[in-house]
C-alpha cells in the first residue's frame, strides 16, 4: 500500500486524502530529478513499510521488503536526500530508526517535458503494478481471512453516463467517506482493535472517445 497517487494535470489530485475536516494537501511533485528518485521498487517498498508500520530501522525494514540492511540504509538516504523520510530520533548508524515526513503525494503524468512525463508514467506503472499484486494476493488468500473480512472487501464494477465535474465530485465525495485515515495511520491507539491496515484503489474514467475538439 502506498502513500503516492497521480493526477492527470487538472487542479485535484486523485489523492485519496481523508474527511474534509481533516483533510491536508499531499506534497506535490513535478520535478525531474524527484520523479526518477522513486522511480525504484525498493524505495516505494519502503515509502509503504513505513506509511504502513510507523518508524523503522533500515535492518527492520529490510525483513519487511526483502532486501539486505545495507540496501535498505542505501536507499533511505536516498529518500531522505529528496525529503520523504527522515529520522525519528535515537539509535545509531543502521540502528537508527526512519520515518515518513508526510503523507501523500501527487504528480501529474501529463505536465512538464518528454523526460519528466516517462519518468511519472514509469512510477505510475510501478506503484500500480504492486497495487495490482497485493489485489492478485488478496484473491489467492482470501480464504484465510474470517467470514467478515471475505464479505467486507469490495470487488465492485459499474458503468454509468458521466460529466467530468459529476466524476470529480464522486471521488471527493468517496474520499469524504474514509474514516480517519490519516489520524489512523499516524496514531494506531486511534485504530479499532479488528482493523487492518485496506487498500483503497478507486478508478474511475472514460471507455469512449472524447466528443468535440477540447480535449484538456
Amino acid at each position: 500500500m502506498t502513500a503516492v497517487s497521480e493526477h492527470d494535470g487538472g487542479d485535484r489530485p486523485t489523492e485519496a486524502t481523508g474527511p474534509r475536516s481533516t483533510r491536508r494537501e499531499p506534497r506535490t511533485i513535478s520535478d525531474l530529478d524527484t520523479l526518477r528518485a522513486l522511480t525504484h521498487p525498493t524505495r516505494i517498498a519502503l515509502i509503504e513499510t513505513l506509511v504502513i508500520r510507523g518508524a523503522m530501522t533500515a535492518t527492520e525494514a529490510a525483513e519487511q521488503v526483502g532486501e539486505s540492511p545495507s540496501s535498505c540504509s542505501f536507499h533511505l538516504r536516498q529518500l531522505q536526500r529528496f525529503g520523504f523520510v527522515e529520522e525519528a530520533g535515537g539509535g545509531h548508524g543502521r540502528s537508527r530508526p526512519w520515518r515518513m515526513t508526510g503523507l501523500g503525494l501527487s504528480f501529474s503524468t501529463e505536465e512538464g517535458d518528454t523526460a519528466t512525463k516517462i519518468a511519472a508514467r514509469t512510477l505510475l506503472a510501478l506503484v500500480r503494478t504492486r497495487q495490482l499484486d497485493r489485489y492478485r494476493i488478496w484473491q489467492e488468500t482470501q480464504g484465510s481471512y474470517s467470514a467478515a473480512w471475505r464479505d467486507a472487501a469490495l470487488d465492485w464494477q459499474s458503468l454509468a453516463w458521466m460529466t467530468p465535474e459529476e466524476l470529480e465530485a464522486l471521488g471527493e465525495h468517496l474520499t469524504d467517506l474514509v474514516p480517519g485515515l490519516y489520524e489512523r495511520i499516524e496514531n494506531p491507539a486511534a485504530r479499532p482493535a479488528d482493523a487492518l491496515p485496506v487498500e483503497l484503489l478507486l478508478l474511475g474514467h472514460p471507455i469512449a472517445p472524447p466528443t468535440g475538439t477540447d480535449s484538456g
